[in-house]
């Protein structure tokens, strides 16, 4: 059963498990989450804008990341508490797609910036005399306008193409919407299949893979220079191979939720969801406020300030 309004068609979000039972708790939980992802992620961009000590490039693309969590809360949440609140969860189809999007050109951006973030640590640790004439704030910002547009294009394509497609399904097994509305889909589409598979082999495979090799050589590099090299090493990246390890797991499990042909079991399914739209955006912030030196002594200063 679907609604037809007007000429727009909605889509039913049958992915919350016993909401009738647990709604107030649902809301407590995606409303808390919500405020601490927005204020704890803005706290440290808004750090690295105003401290001049943090203008570097390694900071830069900690920023970035950090804004994309921004970005992809404030796209989901208010929508998530508006459906755990209202008596039926339905969800246009434009904007359906519209989340679809955004997912997976935030998600894309995040492996590519990562991927930037490695060879910027290569270039600082394995090149540390040419690191200032090779990172200098233009090729910073290239590297950013890179991370954020090629793949929000590419994804662009597979959005454009999903919406030509005719539907024959009007329930969706999730509580937002990602890759899964193309088994909404009448008839399957090859090109948009293979379209996807390149996006997912540019997106995240060959970040990944740069990744892991690029940090190898680091860590090789910085063994043979001593232990003060191998500190810094250990003591900058570590942090960003958490973060990947993070959003890799996550990534794969949402594409085997994507790809996975039978029924998989409905608590399973929501709670993915949950890790995917709680986990990461909760999880970034915390990493580096607490990992990465700099920031976090400008975290204890401001907190010492406020408990005097």
């Amino acid at each position: 059963m679907f609604i037809m309004e007007r000429n727009v068609t909605y889509i039913i979000l049958d992915g919350y498990v016993d909401l009738e039972k647990y709604r107030a708790l649902y809301f407590v939980i995606f409303f808390t989450a919500f405020v601490v992802i927005i204020c704890s992620n803005s706290t440290i961009v808004w750090l690295i804008w105003i401290q001049k000590n943090l203008h570097e490039p390694m900071y830069f693309f900690i920023a970035a990341l950090l804004l994309n969590s921004i970005l992809f809360s404030s796209a989901f949440y208010p929508k998530i508490l508006i459906d755990i609140l209202s008596e039926k969860q339905v969800v246009t189809y434009s904007t359906c797609l519209f989340q679809w999007y955004i997912i997976y050109s935030i998600g894309a951006a995040e492996f590519w910036l990562l991927m930037f973030m490695a060879l910027d640590r290569y270039l600082a640790i394995c090149k540390p005399l040419q690191y200032p004439t090779i990172m200098t704030k233009s090729r910073v910002n290239v590297l950013l306008t890179v991370a954020w547009t090629v793949p929000g294009f590419q994804v662009a394509i597979t959005i454009l193409v999903a919406s030509q497609k005719k539907l024959c399904n009007f329930i969706s097994r999730g509580i937002i919407c990602n890759s899964t509305t193309h088994k909404l889909h009448c008839v399957p589409s090859a090109a948009l299949n293979s379209w996807g598979l390149f996006v997912l082999v540019n997106s995240v495979f060959v970040p990944v893979i740069f990744n892991c090799f690029t940090y190898i050589h680091i860590f090789l590099t910085a063994n043979r220079r001593g232990l003060e090299v191998r500190k810094k090493a250990m003591r900058t990246c570590l942090p960003h191979l958490i973060v990947l390890f993070n959003y890799f797991c996550l990534g794969s499990f949402d594409v085997l939720l994507a790809r996975f042909e039978g029924e998989f079991p409905k608590l399973g399914r929501f709670i993915m969801s949950l890790q995917f739209i709680l986990y990461h955006p909760l999880f970034n912030p915390f990493i580096y406020g607490l990992k990465m030196k700099k920031i976090s002594t400008h975290l204890q200063r401001i907190l010492c300030c406020q408990t005097r």
